[in-house]
């Protein structure tokens, strides 16, 4: 299982166009050759932050322009879930038939289920969507420490299941990349009228590490824009980690080494599927997935 960081679709000071993005899918994708070469059967997850973002911009432009009705956020994300997939299979052929693999791609809509009795339903904290001058009668709003105005703020709930995860792993194992939990999934809850999509946001290596779980991968990777996870990162005294234990990194976390909204979470999902039967996760660059002893291990 592979968790696509942010910069695998946009990279700092980029303003977004289809054509920065197709080029770094590719660029990023080209990395997975040395693992396809050397029989890796691969499951791919991605972020969708800034997509979703200006998805709803989109919308609000849309409502104020024309008065079409905005929709909700469990659709942003199945729209962006879509689009990425979409240039992650047009980047993946490129480079698949670059290299004369026969290889094919598939990409999966995929809904993830949530609880709804999480407790970030009672505390929304994950900022989404435009700025606004001043606070918005209705929703939860948050003014910007930065003081760019007041911004929606949404749950950001644990995944505890993955519709049709035991498809996404009998495609892999019969040799197919598979695309899936784009964006941590489109959040649902059981509902007695079926799954229902709520507002929320879901951390996609949460739930590439709960599917990476569910498919008995064996290795889970995580890429960023760093080749390993420090400590006293950018401080006196940093060190890069070849390898941490889950009681290290556990440590590490209580101490506040790995910043929340960047390194913490990756570390979190790398605890999370170690313990839960996964070989090893390692978080790394892309550029680096043909070195065998590339990134952070974290081990049992």
């Amino acid at each position: 299982m592979i968790a696509f960081g942010g910069n695998a679709l946009l990279r700092a000071g980029q303003k977004g166009t289809f054509q920065e993005q197709i080029e770094n899918v590719e660029r990023t994708c080209a990395n997975l050759v040395p693992l396809l070469k050397k029989g890796y059967r691969i499951v791919v997850g991605h972020g969708n932050g800034p997509q979703v973002g200006n998805g709803l911009l989109r919308h609000q432009a849309g409502e104020q322009a024309y008065g079409l009705p905005p929709q909700p956020m469990d659709f942003c994300g199945a729209e962006t879930q879509g689009s990425i997939a979409y240039l992650i299979e047009t980047g993946m052929d490129r480079v698949l038939r670059k290299n004369k693999l026969d290889t094919k791609v598939v990409s999966l809509v995929t809904r993830v289920e949530v609880s709804p009795e999480d407790p970030g339903f009672r505390n929304p904290t994950k900022p989404v969507g435009p700025f606004y001058p001043e606070k918005p009668a209705e929703g939860n709003y948050r003014e910007d420490p930065k003081g760019r105005g007041w911004r929606k703020v949404v749950a950001s709930p644990v995944p505890i299941g993955i519709r049709n995860v035991e498809l996404v792993g009998r495609l892999a194992r019969e040799g197919y990349v598979v695309v899936t939990v784009g964006g941590g999934g489109i959040p649902v809850v059981r509902t007695p009228q079926g799954l229902q999509g709520v507002e929320a946001v879901i951390d996609k290596d949460l739930a590439s590490a709960l599917c990476a779980n569910q498919i008995g991968a064996e290795e889970f990777y995580i890429l960023t824009d760093v080749p390993k996870v420090y400590i006293n990162f950018r401080k006196e005294g940093e060190k890069a980690l070849d390898t941490l234990t889950v009681a290290e990194a556990r440590q590490y976390l209580a101490e506040g080494q790995f910043a929340e909204g960047s390194m913490a979470p990756k570390v979190r999902a790398g605890i999370l599927f170690v313990e839960n039967g996964g070989k090893s996760c390692i978080i790394t660059e892309a550029g680096e997935l043909g070195n065998p002893s590339c990134g952070t291990r974290i081990v049992k």
